[in-house]
Order: structure tokens, then C-alpha cells, then sequence
């Protein structure tokens, strides 16, 4: 059995390090599956994370959600049954031994369909929206078999739903099936705040009313504090503050806006507000933080450009 699970593990890291062929994260040809590859750590970097699994085969990575740390490493898998904003960051990884993960988004729809013939469970309380497990070889099969669709492109309409299915059956016997569960139970604590997740998401920008966020998920304002709460480890505020803070970072980064430009576009009305925010999430000041990032980015180019050459 260890053999085999070390030969079902190497097949994994090779499949993952093929696929993606060099640093970055890289979508491929199965929707809403992608590949990531790193050669050396890396600093923080903010994003929003799916309902979906990701799964490491070599290498560990740490992502911060509110003020809760998880770090997972090869063997591990991370499970996030609602969509979230976290700060990520590769913490091993070498150009010997990359740090080297998939993901694949989860359809909410196909765990119905799995659910209405497993076991029923009375009461599933409101979980965590995320957490890490260890890959059992039946999970680390099935996301073998994945990958190796992709060296079979005509394969992929008719084996994927196969395998998905298997991959969401082999969550569902795991120790996180009640966050699954929970996914596709329309009525769930989970799905009203799914649905609340998702319209920030959409509104961030917009003055946050308590009252109509609850009316609009059927919940009551003490209700959707609560079990928000519980399940992303942020209030609604929080959890717009962070979308509005990594969509202003992202601004300033990618289109190169300024700070002032960026804080209105997202919805402050403070410059000074929108500044001891920014500080108080990323740890420095906005222009002081982008120019770091941009000057670390610039090193790495100009570090592979010379690598290249002397190739």
C-alpha cells in the first residue's frame, strides 16, 4: 500500500510540473480545473477563493482568512465550500522541489445529486467555509485520473463527469462532509450566507445595510451575524472591507492607478481612512506597500532575464 500511494504521489507531482511547465498558476483545458507551480516562496498575495478543493502535491502554502491561519503541504487538501477573500503565500518551495498544487471548483449541483442517496444527517451545523484535511489514496486517485484526462483531450466529455462525480463522493465520505453537505442544502445557514458572499462580491463598492442584506437571504440581522461569522470567521463588513481592499491593491498593481483613484473606485469616501485600512491589512502604507511589490516583481524579471542569458 505505501508503495503504491508513493508511486500514486510521484505520478501526481509529475502530472502537476508537466501541465503547468514553468511558475505561475495555469488554467487547462477542463473547466474549472488549474495547476500551480512556484520555484522559490514567495511574499503575501491576496485573492478570493471558490467553493472548490485544493489538493498539494509538493511543496506547503499558508492562507490567512480573518485572523485564522491553515497551512497544508504535500498530502494535504483544502477544502472551501463558499466563496472567500484570504491572503495566500508559498512558504516551501525550492527550484529542486517546486511547490507544485491543483484545484478544482466544485459544482454545487452535482453534491445534490450525491447527497439525495447518501445517508441523511438530522442537523448539520454551520461550518467554517474552510479547512484541511489529509488526502486519503482514494481522493489522490481520483485526482490523478483528472489530470490524466488532459493527455486525452477527446476523453474529457465523457470520462469528466465520471471522475468529478467519484472526487465529489470521495469529499463526501471524508471527514469535511458536512461542509459539502451544507453546499447543497438550499435551506442551510451556509447557503444564505453563500448567497450574502455573493452579493457583496458583486456590490462591494456600494454602502453596506445591514437590514437589506439579511432581507435579501431570508435571514434576520442577529442571524446572518452570526452564522456569517461562523462560516467565513469575518463579519459582513469585514468581509467587504477585505474585497474592497484587494480590489484596490489589485488596481493599483495591474492598471497602475493611484492610491486616491483606487480607494474612490472602491467605495471609500476617506483618504485617510482608506490609508490606516490599507496599512492595517497589508502592513504598510498603499504607496509604500505597491512599491515594494512592484520592486520585488522587477528583481525576479530581471533574475530570470539573467538566468536566460547565461543559458
Amino acid at each position: 500500500m505505501t508503495d503504491s500511494r508513493t508511486q500514486r504521489s510521484r505520478e501526481l507531482i509529475d502530472l502537476i510540473a508537466r501541465f503547468a511547465g514553468q511558475d505561475g498558476d495555469h488554467q487547462t483545458a477542463i473547466p474549472g480545473l488549474s495547476v500551480h507551480m512556484r520555484s522559490a516562496t514567495g511574499t503575501k498575495a491576496c485573492g478570493s477563493y471558490k467553493p472548490g478543493v485544493a489538493l498539494i502535491a509538493q511543496g506547503a502554502k499558508q492562507v490567512v482568512l480573518g485572523s485564522e491561519i491553515y497551512r497544508y503541504s504535500g498530502a494535504d487538501y483544502l477544502l472551501t465550500s463558499i466563496d472567500l477573500p484570504v491572503t495566500t503565500q508559498i512558504v516551501e518551495a525550492s527550484p529542486q522541489e517546486p511547490y507544485l498544487s491543483m484545484t478544482f471548483e466544485i459544482d454545487t449541483g452535482r453534491i445534490a445529486g450525491l447527497v439525495e442517496h447518501a445517508e441523511k444527517q438530522r442537523t448539520i451545523p454551520a461550518a467554517r467555509g474552510m479547512e484541511v484535511s489529509t488526502v486519503t489514496p482514494e481522493l489522490e486517485d481520483a485526482a490523478v485520473r483528472l489530470l490524466r484526462l488532459l493527455d486525452r483531450p477527446g476523453d474529457i466529455p465523457v470520462l469528466l463527469p465520471l471522475i468529478e462525480q467519484e472526487l465529489i463522493y470521495r469529499l463526501l465520505t471524508g471527514p469535511q462532509s458536512g461542509r459539502l453537505r451544507q453546499m447543497a442544502m438550499a435551506d442551510s445557514q451556509s447557503h444564505q450566507v453563500g448567497r450574502a458572499c455573493i452579493w457583496l462580491k458583486e456590490h462591494y463598492a456600494l454602502p453596506l445595510k445591514i437590514e437589506e442584506l439579511a432581507n435579501r437571504v431570508s435571514m434576520s440581522v442577529s442571524s446572518l451575524h452570526h452564522h456569517f461569522k461562523a462560516i467565513t470567521a469575518m463579519s459582513p463588513m469585514q468581509y467587504q472591507k477585505q474585497l474592497r481592499l484587494q480590489e484596490a491593491r489589485r488596481l493599483m498593481l495591474e492598471d497602475m492607478l493611484d492610491a486616491g483613484s483606487a480607494g474612490h473606485q472602491v467605495g471609500y469616501e476617506s483618504q485617510s481612512q482608506f490609508s490606516r485600512e490599507y496599512a492595517r491589512q497589508f502592513g504598510e502604507p498603499p504607496l509604500r506597500d505597491v512599491g515594494r511589490v512592484r520592486r520585488s516583481l522587477m528583481e525576479r524579471l530581471t533574475g530570470g532575464m539573467e538566468m536566460l542569458s547565461e543559458g
